[in-house]
């Protein structure tokens, strides 16, 4: 596994095409969360000047801002198969839950959860009924948004719980990472921890579902980020470099889940390469934030990575994937198709795994010719089989 994510292996290939593309800013103070709502487009991001901001992270429009009643917010989360609610808390010890529809110009939650006794620190939406919490009471709370009444009551932590993930695949099973250097599994059918994982050092600061939903990642305060399986029931790898030494505050996957990012405290998000050993080099995104990196997520399409730090801003990397065109007498990619055009020759003729990007309005059509003369066209997605027919010639994803 270690020569695939050499210098010169498959992980190099998958490097070229992560890009920073945009820059939000509007916050005046530390942004401490965000998250992506189900439409992939729409961000909220969560920040200690007391408001909450919903981003367009396509165009870096504010959508609408949010003023909380207490400016020590620490989590916040979009609810995703409407989009409808969003959820955020912090060291007021409540979870408040918004209607973004709502027309008043300030608008005021439409429900506060209250039941723990220590801050909140994470909250994600089960389904738009339902919410999970977790505090630093060591404990994590099963909500109905409705009602506001406490479903089920998660205690067997013994320090402070920093976060939760929903199973992609399994809206009853959701995992939590805690200060008492462990990783809990649950179960909300029967109300109790179903798996502990162990292995950390130091405090987890965040945990991630692997998107088949049999594994999770975990960052933590021992400057390492791992790999644990379900099916198992233990740690199946290690991601930590010796010349990183600082803590990590948040983790997430690709959406092959070959790749694995972290939010590091020295400024920068470091990507991992899920399938190689803990000697593998590390990569460190373009364009590094000023300051703490304190969260990141990827969008439920997989083709955009955004990180928010203490220095206010929010970061929005998008990957370019290639799809190549080979002629049945020729074995290496003539032609090639990216969401963007080239910015310069070295962009050509890379390759990547099978990344899910959606539907794209547009694409860059780029012929490479034998001289390295190269034309562009620019073509319509519904013009893609018409012109395989018409040249014969075959995509395949690399």
């Amino acid at each position: 596994m270690g020569a695939v994510s050499s210098s010169t292996g498959a992980l190099r290939e998958i490097r070229k095409p992560i890009k920073m593309r945009r820059t939000l800013k509007g916050h005046f103070g530390k942004v401490y969360a965000m998250h992506w709502a189900g439409d992939s487009q729409s961000v909220v991001s969560a920040s200690q000047d007391g408001k909450l901001i919903i981003w367009n992270a396509q165009t870096t429009n504010k959508v609408q801002a949010i003023p909380l009643r207490s400016s020590w917010v620490m989590t916040c989360a979009f609810e995703q198969s409407k989009g409808n609610l969003i959820a955020c808390g912090g060291l007021d010890n409540v979870c408040s839950i918004y209607n973004i529809q709502s027309q008043s110009a300030n608008p005021r939650a439409q429900k506060e959860l209250v039941a723990h006794d220590g801050y909140l620190s994470c909250c994600r939406f089960v389904d738009e009924g339902h919410v999970i919490t977790s505090s630093g009471d060591s404990s994590c709370i099963y909500w109905d948004v409705t009602s506001g009444d406490v479903l089920k009551t998660f205690t067997d932590h013994t320090g402070d719980v920093m976060s939760v993930a929903m199973s992609p695949e399994n809206s009853n099973i959701f995992v939590s990472g805690s200060v008492d250097t462990t990783a809990r599994v649950w179960d909300l059918r029967i109300g109790k921890c179903v798996q502990t994982h162990k292995g950390h050092e130091s405090d987890i600061n965040s945990v991630a579902f692997f998107p088949d939903g049999y594994a999770f990642g975990t960052g933590s305060d021992d400057s390492s980020c791992r790999l644990f399986d379900m099916r198992c029931y233990g740690e199946v790898n290690k991601f930590k470099n010796e010349s990183i030494t600082c803590g990590i505050t948040s983790v997430a996957f690709s959406k092959s889940g070959r790749l694995m990012f972290g939010g590091y405290d020295d400024f920068n998000t470091y990507v991992w390469d899920t399938l190689a050993g803990e000697s593998q080099s590390v990569y460190a995104l373009q364009a590094p934030h000023e300051n703490r990196v304190s969260c990141l997520g990827l969008n439920a399409k997989g083709d955009a990575l955004c990180t928010g730090s203490w220095d206010t801003n929010l970061k929005v990397s998008e990957f370019i994937v290639s799809i190549f065109f080979i002629h049945p007498r020729c074995n290496s990619p003539s032609i090639v198709f990216t969401p963007f055009p080239p910015l310069n020759n070295k962009d050509l003729g890379m390759s990547v795994s099978a990344f899910s990007v959606g539907v794209l309005s547009s694409w860059w059509l780029t012929y490479e010719c034998t001289h390295y003369n190269i034309v562009q066209w620019h073509v319509c997605v519904s013009e893609w089989m018409a012109l395989c027919h018409l040249t014969r010639w075959f995509p395949v994803m690399k």
